[in-house]
């Protein structure tokens, strides 16, 4: 038997990651990523114990632990600066072992990146169709020089919310749909320390996460119409946020307005009823695409990156039972994230009725911090499977 090969269609995080997780088992991959140049859209993000035990697993932790910032956990606040809920630093450390981490999303890009033999990635691919037959799977995609085609043993569909691979081998599936919000995001040079902290409004929401070296990753989420855009959408931002209570307004200050990204919150609100269809398997947005209220996109496909490269950690030979014991462990868990990151949307960022804002916030305050950080921990105490 020759080295079994998986082409991986998506060069994101979780692309990257699959990639990885499959080359330390022994197979050969190909990463096809349609963007000209390699790349993450977005600016920051929080990589919570989950992800880092993932990210250890990939053998990631020297370089992943000397770029990214320990946060120091603050928690909720109102809009005018008043704590609903605080976090503890120190027992979230007893707790999980570890404090959440804040990194910008080009910076883990590029640590995987780094992580794979450098012929592993291939941009300007657009894939145009898949095909899964008993033994082999061919990949026809699409390079400036003309149209190619590649035969693997496995291909792992990572392309994203609007995946190409989902819509051709579930089309039964509906595509993603709008989860009511819209929502800004920047990466600023900030140099005032700063809490990791969560402010709530009115069908609002305004986050703030140190990444380290004088940077400060902010986003900002609305309630609003599907569609929306601003000439100035800094300036859109302040309209909603900037009487708000400090930092955030020397947050916004701070921003320049060409690095404010824009974009409406969408998730895939029919479950699939499998994540794998012959020799093809689906991970991260393409998979279960959530919103983004506990976090936890980029930590999910991150797992299961780790859980796929561990079941296929056998080649090729036994490659359908593999995939379905990758399905049965990871199916049922960022599935059920994915419901309660929805839930907590509609409860926090989305919640408008007056009276039932006081009543959060009374709630919130009665709640026991050791409460909340137990609450998080059922979601977040995540381990590899050994492999």
């Amino acid at each position: 038997m020759g080295e079994p090969h998986a082409v991986v269609v998506g060069g994101g995080i979780g692309g990257l990651s699959a990639a990885l997780a499959l080359h330390r088992h022994g197979w050969r991959v190909t990463v096809l990523e349609r963007a000209p140049e390699p790349r993450e859209v977005g600016a920051g993000l929080t990589l919570m114990a989950n992800s880092l035990r993932a990210l250890d697993a990939l053998g990631l932790s020297p370089a992943l632990r000397s770029s990214a910032h320990a946060e120091a956990p603050g928690g909720i606040r109102d809009r005018r600066g008043r704590w609903l809920s605080r976090l503890d630093a120190a027992e979230m450390i007893r707790q999980l072992g570890t404090s959440a981490l804040g990194i910008h999303r080009a910076t883990l890009h590029r640590i995987l990146r780094e992580a794979l033999p450098a012929s592993t990635l291939h941009t300007g691919a657009e894939v145009e169709h898949v095909e899964s037959g008993p033994d082999r799977a061919t990949v026809r995609y699409r390079r400036p020089d003309g149209p190619r085609t590649l035969d693997a043993d496995l291909v792992v569909g990572a392309d994203g919310l609007h995946s190409r691979l989902r819509t051709q081998l579930w089309p039964e599936i509906p595509a993603p749909v709008y989860a009511g919000s819209t929502a800004w995001r920047a990466a600023v040079a900030f140099p005032d320390p700063i809490p990791t902290a969560i402010t709530w409004g009115p069908g609002a929401e305004f986050g703030m996460v140190p990444l380290g070296e004088g940077q400060v990753y902010w986003y900002a989420a609305l309630t609003a119409p599907p569609g929306g855009h601003a000439p100035d959408e800094l300036a859109a931002v302040r309209e909603h946020f900037g009487a708000w209570h400090e930092p955030i307004p020397a947050l916004l200050a701070a921003t320049p307005p060409g690095v404010v990204l824009r974009n409406d919150i969408h998730h895939l609100a029919t479950p699939l009823p499998s994540y794998v269809r012959g020799r093809v398997a689906l991970l991260g947005d393409a998979a279960h695409a959530m919103t983004p209220n506990l976090g936890q996109g980029a930590g999910q496909a991150i797992e299961d990156a780790v859980v796929l490269g561990v079941a296929c950690s056998g080649g090729a030979q036994g490659l359908p039972a593999a995939l379905a014991a990758y399905d049965q462990q990871r199916r049922p868990r960022s599935q059920a994230i994915a419901r309660a990151s929805l839930r907590a949307g509609r409860y926090g960022q989305q919640l408008r009725n007056p009276l039932a804002l006081a009543l959060r916030g009374a709630a919130l305050r009665l709640i026991p911090a050791g409460a909340v950080l137990r609450g998080m921990t059922r979601q977040v105490d995540w381990r590899p499977p050994a492999g």
